[in-house]
């Protein structure tokens, strides 16, 4: 297939003003697309690179192309004879195949050592002087990580179910599985145009071994009482202000994953020997990686963060990580997920040393789960998660079967832009555009702004960080005042004190007192929360 039919697509994707006519537009390209190409199609229409990354940035991006580059115009607003730095003119005619784009992003990713930045940069030149101006500009936003076409997850699993005539639950289950839209759409579509046999491909997805599945996620509620409203009799554990972790064991072998399914392995050695303690032949674990200080309080998020992105032994040394396991999902060849929980954590119970399991509760009494949330709390800790003990592992969704507990309100939302500041301030990039995701769009919706709860050594680091994922590209001597627009690419957690209607804020919505907690570099903008549930905080009802 051409890689033209699927910017076509995405061009059409983009403009369709609701969920269902996005849907019918992939539905109708995955009904096209060989069986081969399936995965290259369902990763380039999710935003995505069947290789996840290959080296090449925004700023590769725009040398090579004059500065042209995510913030340009979308591909059906494309204008041809755009000229671009060190590119030949773009093909006249459509000519690349989705295989051979695929294939060539593969050999550039492959590239290492030295002179491979310059043999990336040449061979990224050939693939986008082959390509017109439409797939080039879809290209360039695609490697540029902002093709912001409304492609979300839900859309992308219910146009597969759709093109392959199988239950969309099934496919939202192979998703969960399998961490791979791609080989969801595989199982689905691969059996050609027989719905019995996509089906039955589709259910026969299931957890393997050293493959990632997407973690089960948390609602959230004020208080302790609130939650337990909702779920009782509870598990009520600890939470933890650590990376979360998804430990994989067969036999001696480990693999670690983080919640964006990401193998940091060789980083974190430490989990890994702590996993080959556990009295297991293969399992998989959920839980968290925390550094701590010798008394066992926690250290701060940033610490445990740095660490577990470093790959240097002196931070293993200094900073040692210590594993808390709260969920067992796989036992010695048996698939524990759709079991209740309780049956999961008394199995986990069993297998993993007392002082590698959370501290946790099992109560209906409201009292005794808010005492142990206050003893969280005096330890250090974020607060707890109120657990259903008969919910099956949600892989992948948020639901109310899981309810986490902090003594304050907070939102993780996007940085939209950034003001220079004024006084002490100046030089620094300080007050912060702040928005939440938008679910039918996945565009970020403006709630406000705040310059409140940075440190110095915060601004320095984030002013920097925003000069790099500037839209148009800044430098960092260039002039110093106004507001400087970044991509959508920082999730930072935010508290406030309450929220409250607003005209002047498309979302209708401001926080009050809002003040910067953290950066997450862990999270994505698609893990950022949604504007409905900062109205339902609003309005006062729970949201998920």
């Amino acid at each position: 297939m051409l890689l033209d039919r699927v910017v076509r697509t995405s061009a059409a994707v983009a403009a369709a003003p609701g969920r269902l006519a996005k849907i019918d537009h992939i539905a109708q390209l995955l009904r096209e697309v060989p069986p081969t190409e399936i995965a290259v199609a369902v990763s380039f229409l999710s935003g995505d690179l069947t290789q996840r990354q290959i080296g090449v940035g925004y700023a590769a991006l725009a040398d090579l192309t004059g500065g042209y580059g995510p913030a340009a115009a979308p591909p059906e607003l494309a204008q041809p004879g755009l000229a671009h730095h060190g590119l030949a003119a773009p093909a006249a005619e459509p000519e690349l195949t989705l295989a051979e784009t695929d294939a060539a992003l593969g050999r550039i990713g492959a590239l290492a050592g030295q002179g491979s930045q310059a043999e990336r940069r040449s061979l990224l030149a050939v693939l986008l002087s082959r390509a017109t101006e439409a797939e080039r500009q879809f290209l360039v936003r695609l490697l540029g990580g902002d093709l912001r076409q409304g492609a979300l997850d839900g859309v992308m699993t219910d146009a597969i179910a759709r093109a392959a005539e199988v239950p969309a639950a099934d496919v939202r289950r192979a998703y969960q599985l399998s961490g791979s839209l791609s080989e969801a759409a595989g199982a689905a579509l691969g059996a050609g145009r027989d719905a019995q046999a996509a089906g039955a491909a589709v259910r026969a997805v299931s957890l393997q071994v050293g493959r990632p599945i997407r973690p089960m996620l948390a609602a959230s509620e004020p208080t302790v009482a609130a939650a337990m409203d909702r779920i009782s009799p509870a598990a009520v554990d600890w939470k933890i202000d650590g990376i979360r972790v998804q430990v994989h064991r067969a036999a001696d072998q480990v693999k670690v994953f983080t919640r964006t399914l990401d193998d940091i392995t060789a980083r974190v050695p430490e989990i890994a020997a702590a996993a080959r303690t556990l009295t297991v032949s293969a399992a998989v674990l959920d839980g968290e990686a925390i550094a701590l200080h010798p008394d066992g309080r926690p250290r701060p998020f940033q610490v445990t963060s740095a660490r577990a992105a470093s790959q240097g032994g002196a931070d293993r040394a200094s900073v040692p990580l210590t594993l808390f396991l709260f969920d067992l999902l796989h036992l010695d060849g048996e698939d524990l997920i759709d079991q209740p929980a309780s049956a999961r954590f008394e199995r986990l119970a069993a297998v993993a040393p007392a002082e590698l399991v959370i501290p946790r509760i099992v109560t209906a009494d409201v009292g005794q789960a808010e005492d142990f949330f206050a003893g969280a709390i005096g330890l250090g800790h974020e607060g707890v998660v109120v657990k259903s003990v008969s919910a099956p592992y949600g892989a992948g969704r948020r639901g109310s079967e899981w309810i986490k507990v902090k003594p304050r309100h907070t939102l993780d939302l996007i940085v939209l832009a950034a003001e220079w500041g004024h006084g002490r301030r100046q030089g620094w990039l300080s007050n912060l555009h702040l928005g939440a995701r938008d679910p039918e769009t996945g565009m970020a919706v403006m709630l406000g702004k705040t310059f409140k709860g940075l440190t110095d050594a915060l601004l320095t680091w984030q002013t920097g960080r925003l000069l790099e994922l500037a839209d148009p590209p800044r430098s960092a001597d260039g002039i110093r005042r106004g507001v400087v627009r970044v991509r959508p690419e920082l999730v930072v957690e935010i508290a406030f004190d309450g929220v409250q209607a607003s005209s002047r804020y498309p979302g209708g919505v401001t926080l009050r007192f809002a003040r910067v907690l953290r950066y997450r570099p862990d999270k994505s903008p698609a893990d950022a929360d949604t504007i409905d549930t900062v109205r339902a905080l609003w309005t006062g009802d729970s949201a998920e």
